[in-house]
């Protein structure tokens, strides 16, 4: 599914790249904790960034800066619900970000601001539905990897008063029974219909063999189904619910990682893809970027070469204003900004691409 930029964070991204462009990404979850906690942190990373400000750039920069960044953590929200909070400080430019998403703790001074975490943590939500299927109600969720909540439901008693009058020539109780099911299943997929509109994601369907099996035969919605799981879960809680989900979550991520291999191998064979740090930089720099794929714990510090689509492995000791800390970083924001999509796979799976990998638009 292709990355969404959220506006708060396509502001940061086209934000003027202006040295020193400090990040500060971290938990904040004042419901959770102690303001007086939360705010030795925020001391914690806030005299980190100085001592790396003092270490690279003129006094009177780092001032300019620490002043900025001091003022937004006095004037933090303690109130909200958010469970993260990103800030990003230059001499030109400061934001803050209130997150729904779970994060490590990471502090960057670069020359651009750190957006790797929020892209890979909105990957790694992976929203899906359920739908619950039982002979007296169908219930749809809507789930990812943080929260699952009940969207919807719909009592199939509800039908039963009318379905009755028009079936009372029927001596047969169980075709009675089966006509009520499939008109409640026929509404309930009509239902479906409704919500793939607004929610576009895959669908686990949970329910009975009979039940399923009905469902399988009279859906629209077969090509969204992920998988069907049977059983009897009317009476299970929302914990049980995802503890039985959990295993199929995980199959369906390592079903999502096969299939951008199988893509990075179609691309290879029909020579559009660039491999390696240095020539996916060279390719995102000329915007011709369709898919990014990269290990999630890949990182590459680089000097800027003699052109902007040129780069090399930075050798110490760093030249403070060709200095990249992270490459990869960099490369995520070029291929999102020029409209293409980003992908995040385990360590190790692109060792033959140099781990990472881009797929080209031509």
């Amino acid at each position: 599914m292709k990355t969404a930029i959220a506006p708060e964070i396509k502001e940061v991204m086209t934000s003027l790249h202006y040295r020193p462009a400090v990040s500060i990404i971290m938990p904040f979850e004042p419901k959770m904790s102690l303001k007086t906690e939360l705010s030795h942190s925020l001391k914690i990373a806030a005299d980190k960034v100085e001592r790396e400000l003092l270490e690279a750039y003129p006094y009177e920069l780092c001032t300019l800066v620490m002043q900025k960044l001091r003022s937004i953590i006095s004037h933090l929200n303690f109130n909200t619900r958010k469970n993260s909070i990103a800030i990003y400080v230059s001499p030109v430019f400061e934001k803050v970000l209130y997150l729904d998403i779970a994060v490590e703790e990471r502090i960057v001074v670069d020359e651009s601001f750190e957006i790797r975490d929020l892209v890979f943590s909105k990957k790694q939500l992976h929203k899906y539905l359920v739908l619950l299927l039982s002979g007296s109600e169908s219930r749809i969720y809507l789930g990812n990897t943080e929260s699952f909540e009940r969207i919807l439901s719909n009592f199939s008693d509800s039908l039963v008063d009318d379905a009755h009058e028009k079936i009372s020539n029927f001596g047969d109780m169980s075709s009675r029974k089966e006509l009520l099911m499939n008109k409640f299943l026929r509404q309930t997929d009509n239902t479906l219909e409704i919500i793939l509109n607004i929610h576009n994601l895959p669908l686990f369907v949970v329910g009975t063999e009979k039940m399923i099996g009905h469902f399988r035969k009279i859906t629209k919605h077969g090509s969204a189904i992920i998988d069907y799981l049977h059983g009897n879960y009317e009476e299970a809680s929302i914990p049980e619910l995802r503890k039985i989900l959990a295993p199929h979550i995980d199959n369906w991520k390592l079903v999502k990682q096969t299939e951008i291999l199988k893509q990075l191998e179609e691309a290879d064979g029909n020579g559009k893809i660039a491999t390696g740090i240095r020539e996916v930089w060279q390719e995102a720099v000329r915007q011709k970027g369709q898919l990014l794929v990269v290990e999630k714990d890949y990182m590459y510090a680089a000097q800027h070469g003699s052109k902007d689509d040129i780069i090399y492995k930075a050798v110490e000791p760093f030249k403070n204003f060709s200095y990249i800390k992270d490459a990869v970083d960099d490369v995520i924001e070029k291929v999102l900004l020029a409209g293409g999509d980003v992908e995040f796979v385990e360590k190790g799976v692109l060792s033959q691409y140099n781990h990472i990998a881009l797929v080209l638009y031509y």
